[in-house]
């Protein structure tokens, strides 16, 4: 995969599953084409996430990212207001 190549969730289970299945992760890295480190981040984040929790997890992110967007659009449309009170001077 070309670098900087996101991985599906499940990509990175079967990648997981591979390893924990007895393969080494040298070798495992070095066909799916990423770091041993990130091999070894994967397995902290989601090592012990079943599937459909990893989808969950990214559906839950999705929605986070989204929300904010909205906020911050929010915000900015609060801040490009004009006053809608009129001066209390005459």
């Amino acid at each position: 995969m070309p670098k900087g190549k996101k991985h599906t969730p499940e990509q990175i289970v079967a990648i997981l599953r591979r390893i924990d299945g007895g393969e080494s992760a040298q070798a495992v890295s070095r066909e799916v084409n990423i770091s041993e480190a990130t091999l070894h981040r994967w397995k902290q984040q989601y090592g012990a996430m079943e599937l459909d929790e990893l989808k969950e997890l990214k559906a839950l992110r999705d929605e986070n990212a989204r929300l904010k967007r909205i906020v911050a659009d929010q915000s900015l449309n609060i801040r490009k207001r004009p006053t809608e009170y009129p001066s209390q001077r005459h």
